[in-house]
């Protein structure tokens, strides 16, 4: 078999996203010495102990080891919701733009997206959404919150914002899921605990394989009675796995040791952010830099993001075009301060590039 060749000959920056961190030292050998069982069977001794020490760090009384994210929120709408009920979600949340429209095909469920702001819903709004107890209607039976919010550029919800949500949802016997892939990023951020992040939500998604570095999986959170419901939609979903507990001892490693090192990466954030924004060619706004992405425009400069994009690439630097004028770069722990500046040096030469070239 051929050997794929890497994404460049030359080394590169990889600011794409913080899913492209490798795992540690501390997480290969936590792997090779794994006590495993049949986690199907409830019998992988790693896989329960990840998923208590999980629910434990975000105050719920159950969790489930997923693959993906993906995954992960898909099974608590799932175990959420009945076929025909509308999702009230934020315009631009990754459970309705990046997952494949999975709540529709898998979930029969129906999207109901309102615009929020740096990805936060008005509760106001939230509550017009809610449908009446009409035969005309679908029924309204979950509403879905994002911390941090992806598409708004990694910004945080406060505890308060999600339980402001949450208690228009409650008062209408709807329940709230958080996608919190990131919520660690979130509590770091706002120097809080994620059990005050997490407490008003009825489920939560947290992703071990983004700035926490392990290679595989997510985790579900939320009551007993919840975790079982979901525990069968994993199964019809193909999420059932084996001897997991090679992939879920990395998660503990996560978890135990790789949250606090997160303000680096939003401490790097927040230089290269300063950085692009000094830029002419390029357009930041600071007010979302808030954990570890930076998304700018590329627009004041004529130049489309998917061929900025490519222009970086050649420079040695790696970027995520996200649609046609802007463009998003995730720090990780495999990003240092040299990297910033690399990075932005890189930024600045091909908008400067783009600037003569319009002249």
């Amino acid at each position: 078999m051929t050997q794929q060749p890497a994404v460049d000959a030359q080394p590169c920056i990889d600011l794409r996203s913080d899913t492209v961190t490798r795992p540690t030292e501390a997480m290969y050998a936590a792997m090779a010495s794994a006590p495993v069982g049949d986690d199907v069977m409830r019998e992988d001794p790693t896989v329960r102990r990840l998923e208590e020490v999980a629910a434990a760090r975000l105050g719920k009384e159950a969790g489930l080891f997923f693959p993906s994210g993906t995954m992960a929120n898909l099974a608590a709408l799932l175990a959420h919701t009945r076929r025909g009920d509308e999702v009230i979600l934020e315009a631009e949340a990754h459970i309705y733009y990046y997952e494949a429209g999975g709540l529709s095909v898998a979930g029969g469920l129906m999207p109901r997206p309102l615009p929020g702001h740096h990805g936060a819903l008005d509760p106001a709004a939230v509550a017009e959404a809610i449908r009446p107890d009409d035969v005309h209607f679908p029924r309204t039976g979950l509403v879905c919150l994002e911390n941090t919010h992806n598409r708004a550029g990694g910004t945080v919800l406060t505890a308060e914002q999600t339980r402001a949500v949450a208690e228009v949802a409650h008062a209408a016997g709807i329940p709230l899921h958080l996608d919190g892939a990131r919520i660690f990023n979130a509590a770091i951020a706002l120097g809080c605990d994620a059990r005050d992040l997490a407490a008003p939500a009825d489920s939560v998604m947290v992703s071990l394989s983004k700035g926490l570095s392990a290679p595989v999986g997510s985790l579900l959170v939320g009551s007993r009675a919840f975790i079982e419901r979901a525990r069968r939609a994993r199964k019809l979903l193909g999420g059932g796995m084996r001897q997991a507990g090679v992939l879920a001892a990395a998660g503990l490693v996560a978890l135990e040791q790789m949250v606090d090192r997160l303000a680096e990466d939003h401490r790097h954030a927040r230089l290269l952010g300063e950085r692009l924004a000094a830029i002419p060619g390029v357009a930041v706004d600071l007010a979302t830099v808030q954990t570890n992405m930076v998304r700018f425009s590329t627009r004041p400069s004529g130049l489309e993001a998917p061929e900025f994009v490519a222009r970086l690439r050649a420079r040695g630097v790696l970027a995520g075009a996200r649609d046609r004028w802007n463009i998003r770069m995730v720090t990780h722990r495999h990003i240092s301060a040299a990297d910033v500046e690399t990075a932005a040096a890189a930024v600045q030469a091909v908008a400067t590039e783009a600037l003569g070239a319009a002249i």
